[in-house]
């Protein structure tokens, strides 16, 4: 079924973290609709960046500025008015986390309180939503999804920051919001890949760095077990969410969003298809080897049970993982080989809305 992106158009949405990777999919989606977008965030955090490749500050309104920074993020909700806010900003990956703890809990803890005071004091906000992730939950390690109604306690800093923001959100959504026309919300995606992703440290964009230069791919826990799925699922659960809660608020609520059972990989198979997909487009023998570097604890099973989500709105997933890792060489070959990566991304979005 189509989905219907009409209810965007002219809609005033404040989104943090816009210039990330999922964050630059969300605007291009957005800025098609016709929707009146504001971002804030830090510059892109890699370089190349899919913000800037597809000049996406020239489609929306794009705001240099910290979540830290309480009294900045006031001014900006205070000129743009936002009807929907979506929040995105955080630092985002388990190893940084270990090496800077301190910086990821002010991100990724004290930036959510300072988005949610910030939507309590602006009364033109209906719709807010916090993106987390499905490592919010606390591994026992089992061979079944958590549901949203599991304990929260991530084991390492990263996935314990965003338990931190899970738990912000439901304090301010009991103590301020219990009488309020604001429908608050979180979404807990699963491991997201797609064109476009230029980040340090995640496992497709190693792939695609070491492919295109020639070497062996290395892979350092290949019989970890995760729900991946291509960025475009969760962007269009986050905007189904945002509308549902804008039109009734009693679809507010926690939300996991992830692939089905059938999409949950070990890395190395993962590794193995993106093999298989690249080298199919290509002339290369891309191959990938098992060497464990030492690095800090990280779960080996990890899946989400999204019965919720499909219950309530009749959700599915569009794009099983075979079907993402075309669509992410595809990006990418037409990225190296200076094709037009903005008709790319457009195309794919069509696709997928269609």
């Amino acid at each position: 079924m189509r989905m219907d992106m009409t209810f965007f158009k002219n809609k005033r949405i404040l989104i943090t973290g816009h210039t990330g990777f999922k964050g630059s999919w969300m605007c291009r989606l957005l800025a098609n609709a016709g929707a009146s977008v504001t971002g804030y965030a830090l510059e892109p955090p890699t370089d190349p960046s899919l913000f800037a490749l597809c000049h996406l500050d020239e489609a929306v309104r794009s705001i240099v500025g910290d979540v830290r920074d309480l009294e900045h993020l006031k001014r900006v909700f205070e000129e743009t008015q936002p009807e929907i806010v979506i929040h995105m900003a955080a630092q985002p990956l388990v190893r940084e986390s270990y090496q800077n703890p301190v910086y990821t809990y002010d991100v990724n803890v004290m930036g959510t309180v300072n988005v949610l005071e910030c939507v309590r004091l602006t009364k033109s906000v209906r719709s807010f939503l916090n993106v987390t992730t499905d490592k919010v939950y606390r591994n026992r390690e089992w061979e079944w999804g958590y549901r949203e109604n599991e304990e929260l306690n991530g084991y390492d800093p990263y996935s314990n920051s965003k338990s931190c923001s899970e738990l912000v959100t439901g304090s301010y959504k009991n103590s301020f919001f219990g009488d309020s026309d604001t429908a608050i919300s979180t979404a807990r995606a699963g491991n997201v890949i797609g064109g476009g992703d230029f980040a340090a440290d995640r496992i497709i964009p190693d792939c695609i760095r070491a492919a295109q230069a020639g070497n062996d791919i290395i892979v350092r826990t290949p019989f970890s077990t995760r729900p991946y799925q291509h960025v475009l699922e969760p962007i269009a659960a986050y905007l189904m969410i945002v509308k549902a809660q804008y039109e009734d608020p009693k679809f507010a609520g926690n939300y996991n969003v992830g692939p089905d059972e059938t999409d949950c990989w070990t890395t190395g198979n993962l590794v193995t298809l993106f093999c298989k997909k690249w080298n199919g487009r290509t002339d290369a023998k891309v191959k990938w080897i098992d060497r464990y570097d030492g690095g800090p604890h990280e779960a080996s099973f990890l899946k989400l049970d999204c019965s919720k989500i499909k219950r309530i709105f009749g959700w599915t997933p569009r794009w099983n993982v075979e079907t993402a890792m075309e669509k992410i060489v595809e990006w990418s070959k037409a990225y190296f080989e200076g094709g037009d990566i903005v008709a790319v991304m457009d195309r794919q979005i069509e696709e997928f809305l269609g």
